[in-house]
């Protein structure tokens, strides 16, 4: 029968059954780039796992993660307009763009705690940040002009206790009256590995170096004429975070691996254990705001303390270094484990 004769209702409803068994057209997604500061390893996991899984494309996000690396500088990238968004370490670089004037901007806060610590051997049985004071410390020259400075001014410490830390734990073993620098996601599980022992753990930011870590930052020229964009990029990454945490992140470790192959299932592994254990990404003010948290107090909090140290100069406006319009909104509390 030609459709031309049918009820006029009839054919309404056929069209509209049609529209409905039709596939809708891929819908446009926002193309963005965003540069990591090192190569893939569990430590950007929720923003992998937020490509792998899809969560950016529920945003309309068509993300390019951009991996960074010991020759390479994508926070530059960035500031030149190559890059939409960047993984930067701590709130130092923030306060570092205000400083210089670069138009940066932090819009939110991914680590909570910075993972910085120090390792020891067991048999000192170091339990306090004070007792590190005696031993050989090995610091890298970004620590000691950083972290240790804090160190100096919060708890007298004497930088003549400093060796070089050259990114190879090796004196760190063989010197029992040492400790080291590294992150509690994978200096402690490198020394276990190569040495046989369990080393002793001190995370600075549970004895006050309350810098947030790893954030997400991006040019204000973004946040002024495309926040929804930045809004739904932030969104994606605090819900890939939540899943890689809690969830199954087989996806987002396999294009870990797949960028990396020299990282490991047990590395992987044992990076989101000790993320997890230490509330790296989520204690305190995510508990109640969601993954990605910042606060007022706790950003004027650490600027003082790095004012004290000399790190960072009294006269800088370190409110323009972030913003919290993008975050404290709960985003993703609904997929945190109930227990």
């Amino acid at each position: 029968m030609n459709p031309a004769f049918l009820p006029r209702a009839l054919t309404a409803g056929l069209l509209a059954l049609v529209s409905a068994l039709t596939p809708v057209r891929a819908q446009t997604l926002d193309k963005v780039s965003f540069g990591t500061n090192w190569v893939a390893e569990a430590e950007h996991g929720g923003f992998f796992q937020a490509v792998a899984d899809g969560t950016y494309k529920k945003y309309g996000l068509d993300v390019t993660i951009v991996p960074g690396g010991p020759n390479t500088n994508n926070r530059i990238l960035l500031t030149a307009g190559k890059l939409d968004f960047f993984m930067s370490a701590n709130t130092l670089q923030s306060f570092d763009a205000v400083s210089n004037n670069v138009p940066l901007i932090a819009v939110a806060a991914i680590f909570q705690k910075d993972p910085q610590v120090f390792l020891t051997h067991p048999e000192s049985k170091i339990s306090k940040l004070e007792d590190l004071k005696p031993l050989t410390l090995l610091v890298s020259k970004e620590g000691v002009a950083s972290y240790f400075q804090w160190l100096k001014s919060e708890y007298g410490f004497n930088e003549s206790k400093v060796k070089p830390y050259t990114f190879n734990p090796q004196p760190f073993i063989v010197n029992k009256q040492s400790a080291m620098q590294g992150y509690v996601t994978s200096e402690p599980y490198a020394v276990e590995k190569t040495a046989g022992f369990k080393p002793g753990v001190i995370l600075l930011a549970d004895h006050g170096f309350n810098a947030y870590s790893t954030l997400i930052e991006t040019r204000r020229e973004i946040v002024d004429k495309k926040p929804d964009l930045v809004q739904r990029f932030v969104d994606a990454s605090v819900i890939g975070w939540y899943n890689y945490l809690y969830g199954d992140n087989s996806a987002g470790n396999a294009m870990i691996k797949q960028m990396n192959p020299e990282m490991t299932d047990e590395l992987l592994g044992y990076s989101v254990d000790k993320m997890k254990e230490y509330g790296i990404v989520d204690s305190g003010d995510t508990l109640r705001d969601g993954i990605g948290a910042m606060t007022d107090a706790r950003v004027a909090s650490f600027f003082d303390k790095m004012v004290r140290a000399g790190v960072v100069r009294r006269d800088i406006d370190y409110r323009q270094a972030y913003t919290l319009r993008f975050v404290n909104k709960g985003v993703g509390l609904d997929l945190r484990p109930k227990n």
